[in-house]
């Protein structure tokens, strides 16, 4: 198990209100970036990475549906899976209940997940102290720690007859947990787009572009790259030969996983147990199957 040497502080001492924004967030010799974007080549190392490939040996992703009985599709629009597999940290979202959308959608969004292991806390100690060193404080918000994870899984669907379909991207969104995110990528690289969009109507322009390579670091934040902007992942490569299998699920091919790290107010996260009727309902056969390989879930259908 990773023990790391040291602790990093998760909240440094504040910097003045008055203090503008710190330059660039890389480290010596890379290209500086805009106030709003850190990107770390090899922040993780090969031991720390070494770590997290046997921690994810033991999780199970699922494969939800976007819609449910009681968040059926929009008009015109047909129920679908998602593009991948996925699993939660801190808490989970689940795609039928809409994800954490404020100021409306808040409650019944957040489901209480399991905990990281002892190599992510870690390494949120010290992104934690990287974003207070870097950001400016009117763009972290109060009380804001990255307490929640999603794991992607990008790569292929592979149909029946064998046939494999590139499912590795993300449409435009936000994310729109308050606060800076941050994200972490191993096995093939991603391009990654922040773009300025009108609406499903009308051509997107990429303001700022690049490649997010394995066992780097990415974190956005700040009003432009965080709230005006949209961002989406383009494509990933095909060029090193990861693979990484996945328990129980066998049509899917994965090429590049992602931690993504956000922060939900602790108030807005729920147990299991005290979620409205209609959210318990939509969500009760996926917490039924992560509870076959997970106590913290099993433990919480008991309840």
């Amino acid at each position: 198990m990773f023990k790391p040497k040291g602790r990093f502080p998760s909240k440094p001492a504040p910097r003045s209100a008055s203090a503008g924004p710190k330059k660039g967030g890389n480290d010596g010799g890379e290209k500086a970036l805009p106030y709003g974007l850190i990107y770390k080549q090899n922040y993780i190392s090969a031991r720390e990475k070494a770590e997290i490939m046997t921690y994810l040996k033991t999780l199970y992703p699922i494969w939800e549906m976007r819609y449910s009985k009681n968040n059926p599709p929009p008009e015109n629009q047909k129920q679908r899976p998602l593009l991948r597999p996925v699993y939660w940290l801190g808490n989970w979202q689940f795609a039928c209940l809409n994800y954490y959308h404020p100021p409306k959608g808040i409650y019944n969004r957040c489901v209480t997940a399991e905990g990281y292991p002892p190599i992510l806390e870690y390494l949120i100690q010290k992104i934690e102290a990287l974003v207070h060193d870097t950001y400016a404080p009117r763009d972290i918000p109060r009380g804001w720690h990255l307490n929640t994870c999603l794991i992607n899984y990008y790569g292929d669907q592979i149909g029946e007859d064998g046939k494999k379909n590139d499912c590795a991207r993300v449409g435009e969104h936000k994310d729109f947990e308050p606060g800076p995110v941050a994200s972490i990528s191993f096995g093939e690289r991603a391009f990654f787009q922040f773009v300025s969009s009108q609406g499903t109507e009308s051509k997107s322009n990429a303001v700022f572009q690049q490649w997010l390579d394995d066992s780097s670091l990415q974190i956005f934040g700040g009003d432009k790259f965080k709230k005006h902007l949209f961002h989406r992942v383009q494509r990933v490569d095909r060029k090193s030969g990861d693979s990484f299998p996945l328990n129980e699920i066998s049509n899917f091919e994965t090429r590049r996983i992602n931690f993504t790290f956000r922060y939900v107010p602790d108030e807005h996260i729920t147990p299991f147990h005290r979620l409205s009727a209609e959210a318990k309902e939509d969500v009760q056969a996926y917490v039924e199957k992560l509870a076959e390989h997970s106590d913290f879930f099993r433990d919480a259908l008991t309840k």
